[in-house]
């Protein structure tokens, strides 16, 4: 059997870090992620897609990815069920994280910044040793 999601999309907030009980770090996020076509009305369509990662890489998701980040992660799906203080049966769908990558860097002045594809051209193109 085969459980692995792949997805690329923008944080909807900043992630969210804390610990558990035991001191093992989980980190939550949601991101993003337009549909590959249009609907009746010729709009992209978005799902937000709650995600959930562990350990060492929950503390290095919430230290350095900020809301509208674009990232990719891979994972599995994971279904839950648990029962609400007042007596309700929920049922939540999430990606659990095993990899998370960052397909944007801030720039020097900490905004966001270009794609990690796109060249940036802080430099002065006469001033680089280029042999063409």
């Amino acid at each position: 059997m085969l459980n692995k999601i792949i997805l690329i999309g923008r944080l909807t907030d900043d992630p969210e870090l804390r610990y558990t009980s035991n001191g093992t770090a989980v980190c939550n996020f949601t991101i993003a992620v337009q549909r590959p076509f249009k609907n009746s009305g010729g709009d992209y369509d978005t799902d937000f897609i709650d995600h959930v990662i562990w350990r060492k890489q929950a503390e290095t998701i919430a230290d350095r990815c900020f809301k509208g980040q674009l990232v990719a992660t891979e994972g599995r799906l994971q279904v839950r069920s648990y029962e609400t203080d007042e007596g309700y049966n929920r049922r939540v769908s999430e990606v659990v994280a095993n990899d998370v990558r960052f397909l944007e860097w801030p720039d020097n002045e900490g905004e966001n910044s270009q794609s990690s594809n796109e060249p940036q051209q802080k430099e002065d193109a006469e001033s680089l040793d280029v042999p063409f």
